[in-house]
């Protein structure tokens, strides 16, 4: 490697000969270049992937008490002529006994349960599709939105953990040639609540035993303790909304969700200016870069806005973030059949990480997982073993994915509204 020491600009060479399998491998792999399979990527003008950071004019979703701050909250309740304290039954009721219910909030006076929740409680999820593995511990939740929008959540319990992957928005404006989501684009940002709403009613399905994976009669002390934003959409573009919806998670109950603040991860394909922002939010979520290549090269046609942020500048604000908040950094990575997986692209990707400090980072691979009309593989096993390895041996925590839920196309990058999931929608509109 040559590099420019002011500007980490580094460029690949030709691999030298030796008797490690994965270098011999990488002089004869082919270098696939990224393009879509089976879907046309949107272009601007000019012919680039299009960007889309601002979400579309839609209508907005009803108010609901998960939009609201405890004191609002208050305000709201007096509006209708209630006392204010009614404000904290309600949301007993919705934060800590997962319910919308009316009938089940009897310590609430008959006479005003169904004004008060059509008022603070109105509906946001329609569930129209429930997907789980054989074993019953993957469930892939498809919801429809208040206008017709179609997002996707998915539930996984591990040993020790219930973790809920959830949208940020519908659609994504991204436009990642390997990932399902962004194919559509994006719809809509989804509100605070349309987020939040998603935990909940995660909370009410495993307090009823609803997910497997755990033979026990009474699950009603169990709930979600981890928090994934990589479901549907880029969480960074849709920031205010989704760190409100952090801030109702690690409230406690009953002003919120009494999660930690540890076991939610917010993920990004590289938002720099957000990703400041988040450093100086004050909550120590983890914060997790899907780079997926460690090259500009590549990266600016597999990740479109690495036209805007470079590899170099996400990860300075990546380490930033570290340094800020003692949080160690998750990086994830894709690991396409002779795409990026190349052993000198693990040594560069080391050689970065490495250049910023020891001990602020850990590395994610994630072999590619399958999306609808794409040809594009996942990486075959020993070079998966090798990319690993070598970075192991840089000196950075490595661990390959576990991933989830590819039966039901709910592991990363499958979550996407196809034609049979509106047709199911509009059947029960």
């Amino acid at each position: 490697m040559t590099e420019n020491p002011r500007t980490r600009e580094t460029r690949p060479q030709a691999a030298p000969a030796s008797s490690r399998s994965g270098a011999i491998r990488e002089t004869r792999a082919p270098q696939v270049r990224p393009a879509t399979e089976g879907w046309t990527q949107q272009k601007d003008a000019e012919g680039r992937p299009l960007l889309q950071f601002a979400s579309p004019k839609r209508g907005k979703p009803p108010v609901h008490l998960a939009d609201l701050t405890p004191a609002e909250r208050t305000e709201k309740v007096k509006e209708l002529g209630l006392p204010g304290f009614r404000a904290k039954q309600l949301s007993t009721h919705y934060f800590r006994h997962y319910t919308s219910d009316p009938a089940e909030m009897t310590d609430l006076p008959a006479g005003i349960r169904d004004e008060l929740v059509a008022g603070l409680l109105p509906p946001l999820l329609t569930e129209v599709r429930r997907l789980e593995t054989d074993r019953g511990d993957t469930i892939k939740f498809l919801w429809r939105l208040h206008d017709g929008a179609l997002v996707e959540s998915v539930l996984m319990r591990y040993l020790g953990r219930i973790t809920l992957c959830v949208s940020s928005q519908a659609g994504c404006g991204m436009n990642c040639p390997f990932c399902a989501t962004g194919q559509a684009g994006l719809t809509r940002n989804m509100s605070t609540a349309e987020i939040i709403e998603q935990i909940v009613r995660a909370n009410r399905l495993i307090a009823e035993g609803g997910l497997g994976g755990k033979k026990a009669d009474d699950h009603s002390m169990e709930r979600v303790s981890n928090i994934v934003f990589m479901g549907m959409g880029e969480p960074l573009a849709n920031y205010k909304r989704v760190m409100d919806a952090v801030r109702s998670m690690v409230a406690p109950q009953p002003d919120g969700l009494g999660m930690s603040a540890r076991g939610i991860t917010v993920s990004t394909v590289g938002l720099v200016p957000a990703i400041k922002k988040l450093a100086d939010e004050n909550i120590p979520v983890t914060f997790a870069l899907s780079l997926h290549a460690p090259d500009d090269h590549l990266r600016d046609e597999l990740i479109p806005v690495n036209s805007r942020w470079k590899v170099d500048e996400a990860l300075d604000a990546a380490y930033d973030y570290y340094a800020k908040t003692g949080r160690r950094v998750s990086i994830e990575y894709a690991l396409i059949k002779d795409m990026n997986d190349h052993a000198w692209r693990a040594d560069l990707l080391a050689e970065k990480l490495n250049q910023r400090g020891r001990g602020w980072v850990h590395v994610n691979p994630i072999p590619l997982n399958p999306t609808p009309g794409s040809i594009w593989t996942s990486s075959e096993i020993p070079v998966q073993n090798e990319f690993v390895r070598r970075l192991n041996d840089a000196g950075i925590p490595t661990t390959l994915r576990d991933t989830r839920g590819k039966e039901i196309d709910g592991a990363c990058g499958q979550l996407v509204a196809t034609t049979e999931d509106e047709a199911a929608s509009a059947a029960m509109a």
